[in-house]
């Protein structure tokens, strides 16, 4: 036990730079699987709730501008939505890992007239921040497309209902749109929230560069698997893990869905149930 707990100090947070910087050789112990896959867990987090975070404000902004009468709003956002759900995330990796190594390594100048600034690019090229914004764009549009949907949905009572009290324009859908959208679209945004964390293990595969070479879980569980010629350790592991996480997902989305229908009899109060989605 005091081993084990002595590998927890070493190793568990190693995916952030604190603790032993050399990896475990020779025999490596079930302790030594969950601790570092547990510490390479830190940025798996940190990629599915920062990009969930800033997602879902982009996201009622794409799905207002879709459901804008303005062709100027309503174009952007029906092809934003299109080509991060019409291409696949891997893609999506690659393609913007490609493109911000090609911008100018010195920064961009930007010309002001009486002085010039230039803003620094490199750092758009690290896991950190690159692959975090892809999954911010990738879940906006995909959320996008779930609030459009549930704000079409709204009944026409609660609008008409909503007029008929001398609500207009930003109270009517603060009041009255917006929470009926979320209560709508809160189910199937669940899901979303669910494959955008297990979408997190694709940035081992994107190309974009580790923190000081410290990886995510996956990275840890491929260590491991190619150390020992076993995978049915390291992989099993790693699913556990992400098993609790989806389970912790769904507890916590499910009593803010509990939260929205809360004025709504029992028998109409909306479920949410797991649905996986095989193909993205």
């Amino acid at each position: 036990m005091s081993s084990c707990w002595q590998t927890i100090q070493d190793y568990g947070l190693r995916s952030i730079g604190i603790g032993e910087r050399l990896l475990p050789k020779g025999d490596m112990t079930l302790c030594e699987h969950f601790t570092l896959i547990g510490s390479g867990l830190i940025w798996n987090l940190y990629y599915g709730v920062v990009a969930l975070f800033l997602g879902f404000f982009l996201a009622n902004a794409l799905a207002l501008a879709k459901a804008s009468a303005n062709p100027w709003l309503r174009k952007p956002a029906e092809w934003f939505i299109f080509v991060f759900r019409g291409s696949p995330l891997f893609i999506q990796f690659f393609l913007a890992y490609e493109a911000f190594v090609l911008l100018p390594r010195a920064g961009i100048d930007i010309p002001l007239g009486f002085i010039t600034i230039t803003v620094a690019t490199s750092w758009l090229s690290k896991a950190w921040a690159g692959a975090l914004l892809v999954l911010c764009l990738n879940t906006a549009a995909y959320s996008g497309e779930i609030f459009y949907g549930a704000l079409r949905s709204i009944p026409k009572g609660d609008i008409e209902a909503a007029d008929a009290y001398g609500m207009s324009g930003w109270s009517r859908f603060r009041r009255i749109m917006w929470p009926t959208m979320m209560r709508l679209a809160w189910p199937a945004y669940t899901n979303e929230a669910i494959f955008l964390v297990h979408a997190t293990t694709l940035v081992y595969f994107s190309g974009f560069p580790a923190f000081k070479q410290q990886g995510d879980s996956l990275y840890y569980a491929t260590y491991f698997a190619a150390k020992t010629f076993n995978p049915f350790v390291a992989y099993p592991v790693i699913a556990v893990y992400f098993v609790g996480i989806t389970l912790l997902i769904i507890f916590l989305f499910g009593l803010v869905n509990k939260r929205l229908n809360r004025h709504l009899p029992q028998e109409r109060r909306a479920k949410i149930r797991l649905r996986p989605q095989l193909i993205r």
